[in-house]
């Protein structure tokens, strides 16, 4: 077959690569129009016009050389450059330092089950994507690496925890980037980029070998992409479970990307533009994008009306406070494992070390109370939503944020998430009852930033097939940054 790119990858040739998603970088390796050694080095040389963003924080270039010059494997992801967000995508022999100077000499041991899953579908890993401290804030600005630049805006966060991910992919330097989400860390920096964020539900992957769940639950992981489709060729690359996992997820038939060519017609959705937590007002250009979404979806034949389930908003905050500081203690004996001694406060954040030590002295009655919590406001959620199949709500309540806001120590660790959930406002439920839940770059500002709206419900075809049909009657790919790098 005749090759439409040339055998030695110039800048020009790279930047044509940037508007090509996954799938289809992989169908060029397939039909040899391209090798996965020559999108690799695209890969590189975007990489390097867009190295002002700070988006990537370990190189892994001989890594990928190598694998990609061996690559022998085939299927619909093969071939395809990838990046790994820097904490929960380990990979056995390279920097983890999770965002943390406590961290900052850390070197996996063990490659992750996901990580292992990208690996054996053929992607092309060749570096590690900036993360803010242990994921604790929804903004990606540590003091270890310095702030990652949105690529719409060096005035706005990219979002986080999985910023650098989120930075690289609305850049083009990758068509996907892994990312993770514990009160919506895929989701808001998809919200703030522009980007398709889908938070699986809970059980979707395995935790292995480190552990069966994080944050009791909280956590899954996942990736950014620029396309519907993408997100569901890689939720079909990490589905399925390991053994020994305390649970898993049924896998639907015939798998996720094949699912979208069949979606669910007459899906019964409540809309809501208001927060679950009291107190914030959503922006009008919020609630204008949630509402342009909603009518456009009755158009496609669905049933939409206002509606909305409740919670206990304050006991779901207090509950995420407890996990994270368990959580923070839990990482502090790693940092004190890693570094043979005790970190000391100045090698943490300052919001981090408040959670660290109310970790300390957290009861293990509270942390009980924490995780039943859980559990009752799920119930009350999930009997909120009868009647309908799908939430419509803002992922974000507002524009991307400036930097500063997110990641600022308030005193104790609660007052801090009051502030995060007067920004996110919904993503956090989706984690806490562990539905899935996807961010879709429908909306900008007047001033030419993206807006997300956010589909939740309890399984991810029904989001995948509303998402995809979203995509075609309001098509976001050509909308690109100014820092795009194509």
């Amino acid at each position: 077959m005749a090759r439409r790119y040339p055998q030695r990858v110039d800048f020009v040739t790279a930047l044509e690569l940037a508007d090509v998603d996954a799938l289809g970088q992989a169908q060029l390796v397939a039909a040899r129009e391209v090798s996965a050694k020559e999108l690799l080095e695209a890969a590189l040389l975007r990489l390097e016009a867009a190295r002002g963003l700070n988006a990537v924080i370990a190189d892994l270039f001989d890594r990928a050389r190598e694998a990609a010059g061996a690559l022998e494997v085939s299927g619909p992801l093969a071939g395809v450059p990838f990046l790994l967000k820097d904490l929960g995508a380990s990979l056995a022999g390279t920097p983890e330092a999770m965002g943390s100077r406590a961290l900052r000499s850390h070197v996996s041991a063990e490659t992750s089950w996901v990580v292992q899953r990208y690996l054996d579908a053929g992607l092309v890993v060749f570096g590690k994507t900036n993360t803010p401290e242990w994921g604790n804030h929804c903004t990606t600005e540590p003091s270890l690496f310095g702030p990652t630049v949105n690529p719409w805006s060096p005035d706005v966060t990219p979002g986080g925890s999985s910023g650098g991910s989120a930075a690289a992919v609305a850049a083009g330097v990758v068509p996907a980037a892994s990312g993770g989400d514990g009160t919506g860390s895929i989701r808001v920096p998809a919200s703030c980029c522009g980007l398709v964020g889908l938070k699986p539900r809970r059980g979707r992957s395995s935790f292995a070998p480190d552990s069966g769940h994080g944050l009791e639950g909280l956590v899954n992981g996942h990736a950014l992409t620029r396309t519907v489709r993408d997100s569901a060729a890689l939720l079909d690359v990490i589905a399925g479970s390991a053994p020994g996992d305390p649970y898993t997820a049924p896998l639907p038939s015939g798998g996720f990307l094949a699912a979208l060519a069949d979606p669910a017609s007459g899906v019964r959705i409540a809309v809501s533009t208001e927060s679950p937590f009291p107190g914030p007002v959503t922006d009008p250009q919020v609630v204008a994008t949630v509402e342009n979404t909603a009518r456009l979806l009755g158009e496609l034949g669905h049933h939409v009306e206002p509606a909305a389930p409740s919670v206990d908003a304050d006991a779901v905050a207090d509950a995420i406070a407890v996990l994270h500081n368990v959580s923070n203690a839990q990482l502090h004996a790693l940092a004190t494992d890693v570094l043979g001694r005790a970190p000391r406060e100045d090698e943490f954040e300052p919001s981090t070390w408040v959670m660290v030590r109310e970790g300390f002295v957290t009861t293990g009655v509270e942390y009980a109370g924490a995780i039943e919590t859980v559990h009752a406001q799920t119930r009350r959620f999930a009997a909120g939503m009868t009647g309908f199949d799908v939430l419509l709500v803002p992922t974000l309540l507002t524009p991307p944020p400036g930097y500063g806001l997110l990641d600022q120590p308030r005193g104790t660790t609660r007052a801090f998430f009051d502030v995060e959930f007067a920004t996110t406002g919904w993503t956090s439920l989706a984690n806490v009852t562990g539905w899935a839940a996807i961010s879709l770059p429908l909306g900008m500002t007047a001033d030419g930033l993206p807006i997300g709206v956010q589909l939740m419900a309890p399984d991810e075809t029904v989001l995948l097939g509303l998402a995809a049909q979203l995509e075609q009657a309001a098509p976001w790919r050509d909308r690109k940054p100014p820092a795009w790098v194509g």
